[in-house]
């Protein structure tokens, strides 16, 4: 791939469904490459993490990105299901991170403003904008979409010179 030609990775963590969607930039145009979702099935946390461990790496090795966006973990009502997705958002980092990838971070505000404009946008709307952003021929389900847009939102912030989260150095995060 030249300069202009990035290939990035992203990311909507879930302990049960964890999203992936993988698209290409060349100088400002989107390119669809693939999307799908890696789901944990049942079973005790510690074998689920595995499976989306296993199924992002599956996912990386396919399509080789350069990059990877990952978005970040929201706080809500229930701590124990904040603490299940923060744990399935660090498996989903660890797989980006055991291939040398570089990892940024977004919030879902900062996804759905970068794709929508509005960062308060519905599901509905993320995933209208991601099918005609990169011209699919129907809505893409909801995970994929969340994932597609967090790519977009990184591709979007890095050719404006934004760089945001985590960084790959000598193989160690900074």
């Amino acid at each position: 791939m030249t300069e202009s030609r990035r290939r990035v990775l992203g990311i909507d963590p879930g302990l049960q469904v964890t999203g992936f969607g993988v698209i290409e930039t060349e100088n400002s145009r989107l390119i669809y490459v693939a999307s799908g979702c890696v789901k944990s099935g049942a079973g005790d946390l510690a074998a689920r993490l595995k499976s989306i461990l296993e199924g992002l790496k599956e996912v990386i090795a396919a399509h080789a990105p350069g990059e990877v966006a990952v978005e970040k973990v929201f706080v809500n009502a229930n701590p124990q299901s904040t603490l299940a997705l923060g744990q399935a958002r660090g498996t989903a980092i660890c797989a980006a991170v055991l291939a040398g990838l570089p990892v940024a971070e977004y919030t879902a505000l900062q996804v759905k403003q970068s794709v929508v404009g509005n960062g308060h946008a519905a599901k509905e709307q993320v995933q209208h904008m991601v099918r005609r952003l990169l011209a699919l021929p129907g809505d893409p389900a909801p995970d994929a979409a969340d994932a597609l847009a967090c790519a977009i939102c990184h591709a979007h912030g890095n050719r404006l010179g934004v760089h945001a989260g985590l960084r790959m150095k000598r193989g160690r995060l900074v």
